[in-house]
């Protein structure tokens, strides 16, 4: 899966999908130049599994705009409320020093905007920014019974009638920085005893299923990826010698793609995974052909059809089972 389940043993972290991220789009927006929208969706197969936000979580959007590979600036999301009662979100925008830090901290952009959990998405302007959060088609497409059957492939799409928790967001491209190459990756992290826990992060597609061992996971997740090439290219390297016959210096040439686990997206060129990352990119097939060493090129599941042509662009949610 794209980077659903992520905890431990295919749970969610902690055993809370509240806290699971799984999926990170950065793309341009469609009607106005000049604009990015980046999405952040969490809770798989909502509401099933959880019907709100977490109100201890902070859940956040970072980006590198100078190559470092730490945030420079950084988009929090706190929830308060109930769906029962209503359920608002409010955004902080942080930069330098305080972008860092995993907190929820900076200038308040957005303030106790409510959350959708209907069918219709509720988009908020506030000055040149836009948001929209709440219940929406997950727009993740995997033939997931094949993968796991040996790659025989059944023509599924595991996420067909499946719903996220979407949290987009539309900022100006200053915003993120004067140059056009920006990194983005997401985290969710627990309030918990006093102290602010990473308990879910990534960028990249269906990195964590493939690389990491269950036992890892959670020091993965609670990572900054600053520190990823030297703790995970020797182990990654492995995998891929493994499963796609990978020389050395090959599964080095491949993993500088993915390491540091970082979206890397030049705006001044299309988006097209792996630069930046659009709502029908087939990453499922991208990353089977990375561990397959080409051997495996596509599981043969198209793009979702249900995705809306402007922002918030994740489609209508589907009913509850």
């Amino acid at each position: 899966m794209s980077h659903h389940l992520s905890g431990p043993n295919l749970r969610s972290p902690r055993g809370d999908a509240r806290l699971d991220l799984t999926d990170l789009f950065a793309f341009p927006a469609s009607d106005a130049p000049g604009r990015t929208v980046l999405i952040m969706d969490v809770n798989p197969y909502a509401p099933t599994q959880a019907a709100e936000f977490h109100p201890d979580a902070v859940y956040r959007i970072n980006i590198d705009n100078d190559g470092d590979n730490r945030a420079d600036v950084a988009y929090s999301f706190t929830f308060a409320g109930s769906r029962t009662g209503g359920q608002t979100v409010t955004v902080h925008r942080a930069t330098g020093a305080a972008a860092q830090k995993h907190e929820a901290t900076g200038e308040v952009v957005f303030a106790d905007v409510p959350v959708a959990f209907g069918d219709a998405p509720d988009v908020v302007d506030a000055g040149d920014r836009r948001l929209s959060v709440g219940l929406r088609s997950d727009p993740f497409f995997a033939d997931l019974e094949g993968i796991v059957n040996d790659f025989t492939w059944t023509g599924k799409d595991a996420m067909a009638e499946a719903n996220i928790f979407g949290i987009a967001l539309e900022v100006p491209d200053a915003d993120l920085g004067p140059d056009p190459v920006i990194g983005v990756w997401a985290r969710v992290s627990l309030h918990q005893d006093g102290q602010l826990v990473s308990v879910d992060r990534g960028a990249h597609p269906s990195l964590t299923a493939y690389f990491n061992a269950e036992e890892v996971k959670d020091a993965y997740n609670a990572g900054e990826p600053a520190d990823d090439w030297d703790t995970y290219h020797e182990p990654w390297t492995a995998v891929l010698q493994h499963t796609g016959d990978y020389t050395t210096v090959a599964a080095t040439e491949t993993l500088k793609l993915v390491l540091p686990d970082i979206l890397r997206y030049d705006r001044s060129r299309p988006a097209a995974y792996p630069n930046g990352r659009t709502l029908s990119d087939d990453v499922t097939s991208a990353r089977l052909a990375m561990v397959s060493g080409g051997k495996i090129t596509s599981d043969h599941v198209p793009p979702h059809t249900d995705l809306l042509p402007t922002f918030p662009h994740l489609g209508h949610p589907h009913p509850t089972p």
